[in-house]
């Protein structure tokens, strides 16, 4: 026979805020709004409000005996023809059963908190104001042994135990003791709960934010008011002792070992959840930013000028502030351009190139503001711009440097991105070999890496928002109002378009390679050997000693606009219609 002994771990303050933070989260599993104001990873989920929670095996709504039970499918008045209302509020659909049962009318932290000297030398822990359902207000002590009531009143301390003080280990317990209403309104709770489809109950992966929202009600809550006004010391913001150094983090995940299926899969674990907790970092610091509750490092400049340092991030707002993008459209190009930049940190993150890093970088928009927030370079803040950048420029093109080393890193990125190796002209009309946009700055950190940062061109840009010379539209064009200026001059093509665009001139280039192969078979008896060298030409740079195959790849090349005669490649300048900057000493492409 084998005995097991149960015993009761003695609390601590950590895990009695944890299991009170648990708590409510149980008691809130069924109300919207954390998923609504996106607290805690909480995401919305429609199913079961359109199935009205009645799905069988099939997917097919249930029949209600051997009939379909009858459904109202009017369409709301907002939808039918003369409407002239549109609300947002149909965009979220609600659900009755939503609004969950009321377990309890108050769970906070009591205003007794901390417990005096005297009272942790007993075991207290952190006092909890309670009010039941039936109107019983209550005092309880979390101490070490478990939660037990005391006889403390909104005006009067005693800590001493009430009689009966309902000791009991956990929270639940105890409440369901002293309120019949509690117990049965919870059991009932989570029986609800249960009933729903296991995604509709775990917590997103990554954060997600809704850009409408109804008016909820705003119920009293300890944890929220804790996260919203402490430090939250403990938390997964701060690490004992000291702030997370993301950067460093951040990078050294990516350094991780990626030579068999168990070490990528180790090292995508890690990169994801640091990510996750910089963005969930960095998302508190630029509201922290916005309410104007974090110093600026530059506290004697315009407000829209100012920069911030919180928790080892650098956060900057989207406002053309030295008038860099006055050519490109001022403030407007000053808020598209974080997203620009982010796009390109997500385009050569994924290309994953060893030796070549960027920072982490999160775009938050929060009343009314843009804000990015950025790991900070080890050394950055020590010196001037100018003496960090030995890639790039910082002055859209008019003193351009670069580095050998950022060369022959950037030339393993450009074919899977696209871009192509150029050359430009600085102000002293010198010729300048990059491979990438002028922008994008590459700056040598103290810790040794190459980080590469300001990614905001790494796309070519999108003619149809752009001013083309020599372009003249009809009179009656011009009579409605066209051409419409663009806002700004950051307008680029998407990634997903490039990769279609580039997939589209693959199938022309074989077949037209294809189709002039059978002309040449079938005007002379040539041997299939052409066939078998057009193919093997097409994916690598080998040039083939048939003079026919390399005439038929040359001839297919020039067509689909590669820049190479030998196979096909297609690449974009990125740095082509760039106003401000000195033309490309290379003849753009036509594409």
């Amino acid at each position: 026979f084998f005995f097991f002994t149960w015993t009761a771990e003695p609390y601590t303050v950590r895990e009695a805020r944890i299991h009170v933070r648990h708590i409510r989260d149980l008691l809130k599993s069924l109300d919207p709004s954390d998923a609504y104001n996106g607290v805690d990873c909480n995401s919305l989920s429609f199913l079961s409000v359109f199935t009205d929670g009645d799905l069988g095996e099939s997917g097919k709504r249930k029949k209600k005996g051997n009939e379909l039970e009858q459904i109202d499918c009017t369409p709301p008045e907002h939808i039918l023809p003369g409407s002239k209302e549109r609300p947002l509020l149909p965009l979220q659909p609600l659900n009755k059963d939503w609004k969950p049962l009321q377990c309890l009318k108050v769970l906070t932290m009591s205003g007794w908190n901390p417990p005096p000297g005297n009272r942790k030398m007993h075991g207290d822990l952190m006092y909890l104001y309670i009010v039941t359902v039936e109107e019983r207000h209550v005092s309880v002590t979390a101490s070490t042994r478990g939660f037990y009531l005391n006889q403390s009143t909104t005006y009067t301390f005693n800590p001493k135990p009430a009689n009966p003080s309902f000791l009991s280990h956990s929270l639940v317990e105890l409440l369901s003791q002293i309120s019949p209403a509690f117990k049965k309104n919870f059991t009932a709770l989570q029986k609800k709960r249960v009933q729903r489809h296991p995604f509709e109950r775990i917590a997103t992966p990554f954060q997600v934010y809704s850009w409408t929202a109804p008016q909820v009600d705003h119920a009293m809550d300890c944890v929220r008011a804790e996260d919203a006004y402490t430090s939250r010391l403990g938390y997964e913001e701060h690490i004992p002792g000291q702030t997370r150094d993301w950067n460093e983090e951040l990078q050294t995940t990516r350094e991780l070992t990626r030579k068999n299926l168990p070490e990528r899969l180790l090292r995508e674990r890690a990169i994801f959840k640091v990510h996750s907790d910089f963005a969930a970092a960095a998302t508190r610091g630029a509201m922290a930013v916005i309410d104007g509750n974090v110093m600026a490092i530059n506290p004697g400049e315009e407000t829209r000028m100012q920069m911030f340092i919180w928790n080892n991030i650098f956060f900057s707002l989207g406002f053309d502030v030295r008038d860099h993008y006055r050519e490109l459209g001022g403030d407007a190009a000053a808020h598209a351009a974080p997203t620009n930049d982010l796009n390109g940190v997500r385009a050569y993150g994924a290309v994953d190139v060893e030796g070549l890093y960027t920072l982490g970088t999160v775009v938050v928009d929060y009343r009314g503001y843009r804000v990015t927030a950025q790991s900070i370079i080890p050394g950055i803040l020590e010196r001037e711009q100018e003496q960090s950048v030995i890639y790039g420029s910082i002055d859209f093109g008019k003193t351009v440097v670069s580095h050998s080393k950022y060369l022959e890193l950037l030339e393993k990125t450009s074919r899977p991105l696209k871009i192509q190796r150029h050359s430009v002209l600085n102000e002293k009309d010198e010729k300048v070999e990059l491979c990438s946009s002028v922008e994008c700055k590459g700056i040598i950190g103290n810790d040794g890496r190459h980080y590469i940062l300001d990614l905001l061109r790494t796309f070519p840009p999108d003619l149809n928002f752009l001013p083309v010379d020599g372009e003249e539209l009809s009179a009656e064009s011009k009579r409605l109002g066209f051409p419409r200026q663009h806002r700004h001059r950051l307008a680029c093509l998407r990634q997903e378009l490039i990769e279609a665009f580039v997939e589209h001139r693959y199938l022309l280039f074989m077949k037209m390679a294809a189709l002039q192969l059978m002309q040449q078979k079938a005007n002379r008896d040539s041997n299939k050997t052409d066939a078998r060298a057009i193919t093997e030409t097409s994916d690598t740079p080998t040039v083939t000693t048939d003079p026919k195959s390399r005439e038929v790849v040359l001839n297919a090349c020039r067509a689909v606009g590669s820049i190479s005669n030998t196979s096909f490649d297609i690449r974009f300048n990125p740095d082509i219609f760039s106003p401000g900057e000195p033309e490309n000493l290379e003849e753009p492409s036509r594409l």
